[in-house]
């Protein structure tokens, strides 16, 4: 371990048990329940216990939630109260940054470089949905002779908010500060694997001013505590982020219980490389697409196709910067790569490889367990040239520092390849051509495409999925429209006049 990873070591420290925080206080280890192992993957080594909140609990952290909507005062606020709170929280994490970075850091595997990131768009969040929120109006309608109808938005109530193991912080946040602002309440849990920065979050939370029950955190495993929370009758709306398979599972508890549901899923995400594109830029942006954030993001451009014209070169490049990225502790400055969370999903990653061999694709480099470091759930990053897009690596979300290559010849072609996916996040074109990056802009069925750049959020904007990656956008009108409700308010102006009945 570097010097600047023992200095924050002493810096901060590990909760040895980690709890639900309900009513904005820590619940108690209880003696009975299930403890689950909370585990570096640098060194795989149990830094923490946490213990699995049950039914009763969950139900306990709902009725908290309830109790804050129904009759405590945070939906009762003036928006600007709610706002001041809001920034205060913002202005906290910020205070708290090195803290939040470490933990997720050391319970994630993810550089601490590319934590700290995350941490300030976390700060963002709160600020960006607390401005939405305050500037949001009602309408107001006259044109019906004798009549005023007030429409008014009002908060919806308490939310199911589950958060996703590959980037806790960015992503619980979002759905965090896309929610309270608006006057609801909520219940996170976050992923078993990466409990720590989250149950920090929360407290930093209630240390910034929000109001006990407001945000409640429950632990656990989603066939446990993640299903106890969305099946739960009290609540009134379920925002998730992770898998598509586990966001199939949600959707059809939500339909059966006609819950609302904002759902950010899967992607298998193309990245288009045209023979127009600056192509130095381009191999930057492909590398940074596929092996940033470990390769576990849902916004990877896992499916690299090249144009035939520029294929070999283009490849043969990106091949001699993989070998040299540098894997190692993601404490450390130089690092590009940390280890994998957690041990089954290295193994699964893995598992790639033998699939993709027997589909005829052949593997370019990587492909193993790194021999280097020695331990932790490093893998080395990979690539593989699939003979189609029918491959299952070009099909399935691998969701690790995996790339597969295609070729193509016409941008039509491009299209068609890009589109034959049940996913559609995201997609990346690399061209210096304007009608190249129209035409892709207009026919690629993506929530989102960025055109000679690699990931950028602009939070303005409605971000979400086409087909398998999700159901609904966030973004100010989209997320205003989730957590809010619409009444109208009709008034009849000098008495309207009714048929008297039995006069």
């Amino acid at each position: 371990m570097n010097a600047e990873a023992v200095t924050l070591s002493r810096a901060f420290t590990v909760n040895p048990h980690v709890t639900s925080l309900i009513d904005g206080e820590p619940v108690k280890p209880r003696a009975e329940g299930e403890d689950i192992p909370v585990v570096n993957p640098t060194t795989e080594q149990q830094i923490s216990r946490l213990r699995e909140a049950d039914a009763d609990e969950v139900d306990a952290a709902v009725r908290s939630a309830r109790r804050a909507f129904d009759r405590g005062p945070w939906p009762r606020m003036d928006v600007n109260e709610r706002k001041d709170i809001c920034y205060s929280i913002r202005d906290h994490l910020r205070k708290n940054a090195e803290e939040l970075a470490w933990l997720e850091c050391l319970n994630t595997g993810l550089p601490l470089h590319s934590v700290r990131v995350h941490v300030q768009r976390m700060a963002r969040n709160f600020e960006f949905f607390a401005e939405v929120a305050s500037t949001l109006h009602g309408e107001t309608y006259n044109q019906t002779k004798g009549y005023l109808t007030v429409v008014t938005r009002e908060p919806k109530g308490v939310c199911a908010a589950i958060a996703p193991w590959n980037a806790p912080l960015a992503l619980a946040s979002m759905r965090v500060a896309t929610v309270v602002p608006f006057g609801n309440t909520c219940v996170l849990k976050p992923s078993e694997y990466t409990p720590l920065s989250m149950r920090r979050m929360v407290e930093v939370f209630h240390e910034a001013g929000l109001p006990p029950g407001v945000v409640n955190l429950v632990n656990g495993r989603g066939a446990v505590t993640g299903n106890a929370l969305v099946s739960h009758p009290d609540i009134d709306m379920i925002g998730f982020t992770g898998g598509t398979t586990t966001g199939r599972m949600i959707a059809s508890t939500a339909g059966r219980n006609l819950k609302p549901i904002a759902l950010e899923l899967g992607g298998k995400s193309a990245n288009i490389i045209t023979e127009s594109a600056d192509l130095d830029r381009a191999l930057d942006g492909a590398l940074a697409g596929i092996f940033g954030n470990n390769g576990q993001q849902c916004l990877a451009g896992s499916r690299i196709l090249v144009q035939r014209s520029v294929a070999d070169r283009f490849i043969e490049q990106f091949v001699e910067r993989a070998r040299r990225i540098r894997l190692g502790d993601p404490m450390q400055a130089s690092t590009e790569i940390g280890p994998l969370a957690f041990r089954q999903h290295m193994d699964r990653v893995l598992s790639y490889v033998e699939v993709a061999k027997a589909d005829g694709a052949k593997l370019l480099t990587g492909g193993r367990r790194a021999a280097e470091p020695s331990r932790g759930w490093f893998v080395e990053p990979t690539a593989v040239l699939a003979p189609d897009n029918d491959a299952r690596v070009c099909q399935e979300e691998i969701f690790g520092p995996f790339a597969t290559f295609l070729t193509f010849d016409t941008l039509d072609e491009a299209i068609a390849i890009s589109n034959a996916s049940k996913f559609g996040l995201v997609n990346y074109v690399w061209s210096e051509d304007l009608k190249t990056v129209m035409r892709c802009s207009r026919d690629i069925r993506a929530g989102t495409v960025w055109v000679n750049t690699p990931m950028m959020r602009e939070l303005r904007a409605p971000f979400g999925g086409f087909k398998e990656s999700g159901i609904g956008r966030d973004g100010p009108t989209s997320s205003a429209d989730f957590c809010t409700e619409l009444k109208a308010t009709i008034i009849p102006i000098d008495g309207a006049p009714m048929h008297r009945y039995g006069a």
